[in-house]
């Protein structure tokens, strides 16, 4: 009996000794644990400086040329001749002796260009890096530009069995929120759809007719808002799909009203990403403006000139903006339309910015894809200011220094 009290003490002695081990392994592993939480946390950050200095290096205006591929339908129609010198050139020429005479050669240099047997894919690997940008806090625009029928709904939009850009930023934006989570940041979206037609607003999550105006926040004036549109909290990708889905069929529906609408109108997708780290108190604000611009193309017929004017005035208009931007001149003339004005955030030195020039290859669309082309060119030579990321610390722990450094306040 006693040998097995004995025992039984030296082991109630070892148990004491291991529980006591386990203790201190527990608090060293605990300590080791918040260690990695905020090197990890300081990589995030410091990952998040690289990539946008690397971005910031790229240019804050990017502009892409995609040439659209014939479709099976258009078989018969010329094609004029396109020649592709590298990734970022490109010459047009027309098969019209005379007009090759007369316009001699066109060759024009881009960012990137995309020749017709790209993919969606293929595109959209170049326009991730943006979205990730607008994740870190910085205010993103990606735009399409160029005639009605040369491809920017496919490329914004794409079709089922080939999405375009903004389907993509979709799972992309909801991937990344995952790993985020990992870090210690909770993410809110919220989502706005709205449409320009003829200089007015309509709001695409809401069939009833009400009066929307642009309007400057009040506690920052380089942030404005639409009064009375539609804001939905996206939940998840489901449920932004079906938020896109909503705004196109209502787009759609409009324009059948509307004497084609659609490709006389800018629709533009709004998404707003407040990203949050409780334990550190940072506050992260970025948006991404997706805008499928009308068709410049010049009127065809007298009924839709004040349609055309509008198109047209508001296309010179965001050309006028670029421009500004690119002489640094010190006045940037963005309440000349409604377009530049709602894109203001986005234009400016808080942002970067993605054009998508889109052209048909047809030698009946020689003149339109030159005037495009043109245009694009202007705006690739604007190279603007650095972006500035929106930073936001939570009031408690604001200090004077870090206040008068914050580019804006939270609360709307």
């Amino acid at each position: 009996m006693g040998s097995m009290h004995a025992a039984l003490s030296t082991e109630v002695v070892h148990l004491r000794q291991r529980t006591e081990e386990l203790l201190r392994c527990n608090e060293q592993q605990a300590a080791e644990l918040e260690t990695c939480k905020e090197q990890l946390f300081q990589s995030n950050m410091e990952r998040k400086e690289l990539h946008n200095t690397v971005m910031d290096l790229r240019d804050n205006i990017r502009v892409f040329c995609r040439i659209r591929p014939p479709l099976e339908s258009e078989e018969n129609r010329m094609c004029c001749t396109w020649t592709y010198h590298d990734e970022s050139t490109v010459e047009l020429q027309s098969i019209d002796a005379q007009a090759k005479s007369k316009m001699g050669q066109q060759i024009f240099s881009f960012d990137q260009v995309f020749h017709p047997l790209s993919s969606q894919s293929d595109i959209f690997e170049m326009v991730s890096p943006l979205i990730q940008s607008a994740l870190d806090g910085y205010n993103i625009c990606i735009f399409a530009y160029g005639q009605t029928g040369s491809g920017k709904t496919y490329t914004m939009d794409g079709v089922p069995e080939s999405v375009g850009v903004i389907p993509r930023t979709v799972d992309l934006l909801f991937d990344s929120i995952r790993g985020y989570r990992n870090l210690g940041w909770e993410y809110e979206i919220k989502a706005t759809f709205l449409e320009i037609y003829n200089e007015v607003l309509y709001d695409l999550l809401s069939n009833e007719q009400k009066d929307m105006e642009i309007r400057m926040a009040k506690n920052n004036k380089n942030d404005i808002y639409v009064s009375n549109i539609t804001e939905e909290t996206v939940l998840d990708p489901n449920h932004l799909r079906h938020l896109m889905h909503t705004a196109k069929m209502n787009r759609a529906t409009a324009s059948t009203a509307g004497n084609e609408r659609s490709s006389r109108s800018h629709a533009v997708t709004k998404l707003e990403l407040i990203g949050r780290h409780a334990e550190k108190q940072e506050i992260s604000v970025g948006s991404i403006n997706l805008v499928d611009l009308a068709g410049s193309e010049s009127p065809k017929t007298s009924t839709r000139m004040t349609e055309t004017k509008n198109i047209n005035r508001s296309l010179s208009e965001l050309t006028n903006v670029i421009l500004a931007l690119l002489q640094k001149q010190d006045h940037i003339p963005y309440r000349n339309s409604k377009l530049t004005h709602l894109l203001m955030p986005s234009l400016g030195g808080n942002s970067k910015t993605l054009m998508f020039i889109n052209v048909s290859p047809f030698q009946d669309c020689f003149q339109e894809s030159v005037k495009s082309l043109r245009f694009a060119a202007s705006v690739n030579s604007c190279k603007m200011t650095k972006a500035k990321r929106n930073r936001y610390l939570n009031n408690s722990v604001a200090n004077s220094s870090t206040q008068s450094n914050n580019s804006g306040s939270f609360d709307k």
